[in-house]
């Protein structure tokens, strides 16, 4: 029997070797400077447990007695005497005692089902020589992203945070900034707040969703994150809607943030305002000067309108340990050490933004506006037993859509764009360095299924997914992660894909009886 177990230990470790997650951003600088593993913080990098989650929490520093734990003892900026004789001097601050900086880089294999061409049956029947686009091939080995990072405490509770994408699938040009700001942690000590009460951040950064997506161990996004509101822009489909709104929310917010609370126990709560863009454009007018672009200007800019974005969340998280004492604390008292709480976490979401479309007006010469409102709203929990964590989310979308008049000297209220949907994952930790995965997205958008009826494969996809099969999406998807060493980690997956249907182009006629484009994917990464 311990025979058959090994035999089966060794054959899980290597089936997922060449596996590993699409972003990953544990930081190795703080185990050098620490002098401890990753997994001191982590329980299958970059997922947090309780302690890494307090060690975020205070602003990338030990919640207690942090002095004390650190190897490389930070170089001081100024005396400590400093204090006393400010504001006729600079308030001393610190710089870690070694550059905190880590590297990351992984790569993917995979493999797709032999129906993933079935979109050329748009270019058939065709003229007998022509020569017909690159094929997806079935298999395929794919450089993932290289990025740089780093992440530490300037001193009196002021923290930063700045990765980058270097390059993506092998190309420079594909590659961009991360998150990169600074947060100025428990402020709420000048005005006598009770502590960890109001904590103020400003930058670019991901929203406090309650479940991340820059920092998901998962190697496809979650579908609901990367959804666009856009309304039925199809001719050939009846209730046309003047909305294409681009917003989703697995990009980065340019704002600021005031949150409160903890996210190991008790309430949590985050505020953001950032800057709007819902077109995917920016103006680049020579004549105005920018902070990048000094006065030639058309560089830096990311807004699209002058309304500013505004984003909301609470959560109470229950730490459900039959010891009272032990609840309180940042981890609870385990047989063999420290371990995540039992807990059940509890909380809700509401986005509201206004896109702004213009257009000229009837006369040629006057331009019309239209201010369409828009929210996301929803809810999530997240419930966890020892080895086993299950955690899911759901979200309404809506735009208001006004359509202008034939007249074109204004608009009317119509029909609002609309969609619907969430995920719910479990994992659980078979053992120490290995985790099963099993997850269901749902998106359900009547728009995305009627913008898919003879839409060509050739041109820009009106929707979220290539021509669906109908107005719902269901997703399954199944993995696996291990971890080779405390930084190395393999990772697999397999998407079983909503259906699908290839229509002639701009034509109602179907090509193809409904199909599913699933995925297996394997990757590999580490980081240093």
């Amino acid at each position: 029997m311990r025979s058959h177990r090994r035999s089966v230990v060794v054959f899980i470790c290597f089936l997922f070797l060449f596996s590993f997650s699409r972003s990953s951003y544990a930081i190795p600088a703080f185990s050098r400077q620490y002098g401890t593993s990753c997994a001191t913080c982590h329980i299958d990098f970059p997922k947090l447990n309780d302690f890494g989650k307090a060690f975020k929490d205070a602003g990338f520093k030990f919640p207690k007695d942090d002095g004390d734990f650190l190897k490389i003892p930070p170089v001081m900026l100024g005396a400590p005497a400093q204090k006393e004789l400010w504001p006729h001097t600079i308030y001393p601050g610190v710089i870690p005692g070694i550059i905190p900086i880590g590297l990351r880089f992984n790569s993917f294999f995979n493999v797709v089902s032999k129906n993933a061409n079935n979109i050329n049956a748009q270019l058939l029947p065709g003229t007998p020589g022509t020569v017909l686009p690159s094929s997806i091939p079935r298999t395929d080995f794919e450089p993932g992203f290289f990025s740089i990072f780093t992440a530490g405490n300037f001193g009196s509770d002021i923290a930063f945070w700045v990765d980058d994408d270097i390059s993506v699938s092998g190309a420079n040009a594909n590659g961009t900034l991360g998150d990169a700001y600074l947060r100025f942690v428990n402020i709420g000590r000048f005005f006598k707040l009770p502590k960890d009460s109001l904590t103020f951040k400003i930058g670019q950064f991901e929203l406090d969703l309650p479940f991340t997506q820059a920092r998901a161990y998962d190697i496809s996004p979650y579908d609901i994150y990367t959804e666009a509101n856009i309304g039925v822009l199809n001719s050939l489909a009846p209730g046309q809607q003047n909305v294409n709104n681009v917003f989703t929310f697995a990009g980065a917010a340019h704002g600021v943030e005031f949150s409160g609370g903890h996210t190991y126990g008790g309430y949590h709560y985050a505020f953001a305002i950032m800057d709007q863009n819902t077109s995917g454009s920016t103006a680049s007018n020579p004549n105005v000067p920018t902070a990048t672009g000094g006065n030639s200007g058309s560089v830096g800019l990311f807004s699209d309108s002058n309304f500013k974005d505004l984003y909301g969340r609470f959560a109470y998280r229950f730490n459900l340990d039959s010891d009272p004492a032990s609840r309180k604390e940042i981890q609870a008292a385990g047989a063999t050490g420290p371990r995540d709480h039992t807990f059940l976490t509890l909380g809700t979401y509401y986005f509201y933004g206004r896109s702004v479309q213009h257009i000229i007006g009837d006369t040629g010469t006057n331009v019309l506006e239209a201010r369409e409102p828009f929210y996301r709203v929803g809810g999530d929990f997240n419930f966890n037993y020892h080895a086993f964590n299950l955690y899911g989310l759901f979200m309404y979308g809506h735009d208001d859509n006004l359509l202008p008049l034939s007249t074109l000297t204004g608009f009317v209220s119509s029909t609002p764009a609309k969609f619907n949907g969430g995920f719910i994952q479990s994992d659980y930790m078979v053992l120490p360095w290995l985790m099963t995965i099993m997850r269901w997205d749902r998106v359900q958008s009547t728009a995305d299924f009627l913008n898919g009826i003879g839409s060509s494969a050739a041109g820009p996809n009106p929707g979220n997914y290539f021509s669906p099969a109908g107005d719902t999406r269901n997703r399954f998807t199944p993995g696996a992660q291990f971890l080779i060493h405390a930084n190395i980690k393999a990772s697999f997956e397999y998407q079983i894909r909503p259906p699908q249907i290839v229509y002639a182009s701009g034509a109602t006629a179907r090509l193809t009886n409904p199909f599913r484009t699933n995925v297996a994917t394997a990757a590999l990464e580490f980081v240093y």
